[in-house]
């Protein structure tokens, strides 16, 4: 097989990761290193050279940013390597049960496929996997390396983000992530929505995390709960740029210690001769009051097998699959009891975009929506309208509704929103002992800062900013201490 125009070949990258030390390698990959440990840097290690484990790239190229695709026989993914299954033949999905309705005039086009025979990348290297395989994002140690341990890259997003929202947002939901979206309790096998493509801005200098549009489909409950989830996505960290990403995840322990994204560990398995592949970048993107762009996204659950169907639900749509065997006997080894379509966003001290960054209201080519959501019957049959409720559990930042218009869109949700820094309110520290207000103040959300003398006796004399006042969370508040007699 000859090498490939302009990096390094799979079998060069792979030598290249068998070499790399932890001190070396941290000492000149500075910017967005966060591994945690030695131990953690040799896990992320071998967990690349399981990845690639006796594969071979029959050809190899890179998309617009810059990310390898390396195209390895298919039965070589790792899914298929521990399985031993066979890939077998992807169904047609069920069409959908549409009633008869006026014509609605809005007219959205989909995205233009990033891969063909035609196309090359900016080496010259031709953009399409030979047949028989599949083209497979490669996994560095660069990525990887963004993440304090492995078990981190896997997760949906950082510090227990990711959890599917729930019939109503909780009290002791995680601070660090909101939603606005809209459900339907329903027995079913999939479902199916375009979803409108916008590339929302995340500011990760402000403590912004990932923006991104979905479906979930949900079973079980608890330590038990269960998901299967697909959509697009920005998320830097993940995939080192600010573009929307194709993905998919799953879990079957409510998060805990099951999932991963896309082809990163031995769930998903990708069909050879697909248009696309779970992580590569999408577009072109909307512009507000311009051309809307979307993606068509389908999960069917059969023979066993949850099917992904990209812009089409026949067999030749079809791009992978996750075997009900990943759910352990759970309940989406049969069937999920919920369907969810919206957004999602995760930040620390602020929030990014969500859709265009517009709220619900503005409508069509201002707000970002989804469109034409179905669900389909686990006993089979055609695709049945969705019904769904909005949720929008942070009105201020992110918002929701759901409308039922006549063909092609149907039952659409209209979500999005500008996000914004998450409130704090600064507490009263004054005249009090220098650890309780330390206590206190980190507490609301704020970092403290003291001035003058710092001993067990010290007490606040000052604060700035004053008591009550509210400040974006994690703002510092900084206390001028005394150590004479509390007065």
């Amino acid at each position: 097989m000859a090498k490939p125009e302009g990096f390094s070949s799979l079998k060069e990258f792979v030598d290249l990761v068998q070499s790399q030390k932890f001190g070396t390698f941290s000492a000149t990959n500075l910017q967005g290193f966060k591994v945690a440990t030695e131990d953690a840097f040799a896990h992320m290690q071998a967990h690349i050279l399981r990845l690639y484990e006796n594969t071979e790239a029959l050809h190899s190229f890179v998309d617009e940013t810059g990310a390898v695709y390396d195209c390895i026989p298919a039965e070589q993914q790792l899914s298929i390597r521990r399985s031993r299954q066979r890939i077998p033949s992807a169904p047609d999905a069920p069409k959908h049960r549409a009633a008869r309705s006026s014509k609605d005039e809005r007219r959205d086009s989909l995205i233009v496929l990033p891969l063909g025979p035609n196309k090359k990348d900016r080496f010259g290297n031709i953009m399409h996997a030979p047949e028989g395989t599949i083209p497979m994002r490669r996994v560095t140690m660069e990525q990887l390396a963004r993440f304090e341990t492995l078990m981190d890259f896997y997760r949906k997003g950082p510090r227990g983000a990711g959890r599917p929202p729930r019939f109503i947002e909780p009290e002791t939901v995680a601070p660090t992530h909101r939603w606005a979206h809209a459900y339907q309790f329903a027995s079913n096998g999939g479902g199916h929505s375009y979803l409108n493509l916008w590339a929302p801005f995340v500011n990760t200098v402000n403590g912004q995390i990932f923006s991104l549009s979905q479906h979930w489909y949900v079973g079980g409950s608890g330590g038990n709960l269960q998901t299967l989830e697909c959509g697009w996505q920005v998320y830097s960290q993940f995939y080192g740029d600010s573009r929307p990403h194709l993905f998919t995840y799953w879990t079957a322990d409510n998060y805990n210690s099951t999932g991963c994204y896309n082809l990163t560990c031995d769930a998903y398995v990708q069909l050879p001769g697909a248009p696309i592949a779970p992580g590569m970048p999408l577009g072109p993107v909307s512009v507000i009051g311009g051309p809307q762009y979307i993606i068509e996204l389908t999960y069917w659950h059969t023979g066993g097998r949850w099917w992904l169907y990209f812009n089409g639900t026949s067999g030749s749509n079809a791009i992978g699959f996750y075997p009900d065997t990943i759910y352990q006997g759970g309940a989406l080894a049969g069937n999920a009891s919920e369907i969810d379509y919206g957004g999602e966003t995760v930040g620390t001290i602020s929030f990014p975009q969500m859709g265009s960054g517009l709220y619900a209201n503005e409508g069509w080519q201002r707000a970002a929506y989804q469109r034409t959501i179905g669900y389909y019957p686990p006993q089979g049959g055609a695709m049945i309208n969705a019904n769904l409720t909005p949720s929008q559990g942070w009105p201020d930042w992110y918002t929701a509704q759901v409308n039922m218009y006549g063909s092609p869109w149907f039952e659409t949700l209209w979500y999005g929103g500008p996000g914004g820094f998450d409130p704090a309110i600064v507490p009263d520290v004054l005249q009090i002992f220098a650890s309780q207000a330390s206590d206190l103040v980190i507490g609301a959300g704020l970092v403290p800062r003291f001035t003058g003398p710092n001993h067990t006796n010290s007490w606040v004399f000052s604060q700035s900013p004053t008591a009550g006042h509210t400040v974006p969370r994690g703002s510092t508040v900084t206390m001028r201490l005394r150590d004479d007699p509390l007065p």
